[in-house]
């Protein structure tokens, strides 16, 4: 069996990754799921969550939202709505909009879409996750 699959990770915009991966752990709906050469076929979707994948003995980090994962023996590829390195990430804005979610679902309004903002709260504690791993 192989040491290394193929792993490509694609949003609309960009292919982000394209690499040999040694294993990946991606949010699928249900859960994180972690992949290691010859993983049996699936496909699943994703949630928001923190990508981890390891290349050459290193571990690199992603901040992804929604999206599909196709896995086969050989090859990973994620299709996601966004993918972000840590590089990438607007601590700033992401911290802002941590607090504008936290704000939503604490000021006791009934007309707040709950799911939505527990998305976006999740989302922007992804988003600060993975940022603190680029430095």
């Amino acid at each position: 069996m192989a040491d290394t699959f193929q792993l490509e990770i694609v949003t609309p915009e960009k292919k982000v990754v394209a690499t040999q991966a040694e294993e990946v752990q991606i949010p699928g709906k249900n859960g994180y799921l972690g992949i290691l050469p010859g993983h049996a076929p699936l496909i699943t979707e994703l949630s928001v969550g923190e990508v981890t994948y390891r290349e050459g003995g290193g571990d690199q980090h992603l901040a992804l939202a929604w999206g599909f994962a196709e896995v086969l023996p050989d090859k990973v590829t994620i299709l996601a709505e966004t993918a972000e390195r840590p590089s990438e990430i607007d601590v700033d804005r992401a911290r802002k909009s941590k607090e504008r979610a936290e704000e939503r679902l604490t000021n006791g309004k009934t007309e707040v879409d709950v799911d939505r903002a527990l998305d976006a709260l999740h989302r922007a504690e992804t988003r600060l996750e993975v940022a603190s791993h680029g430095k």
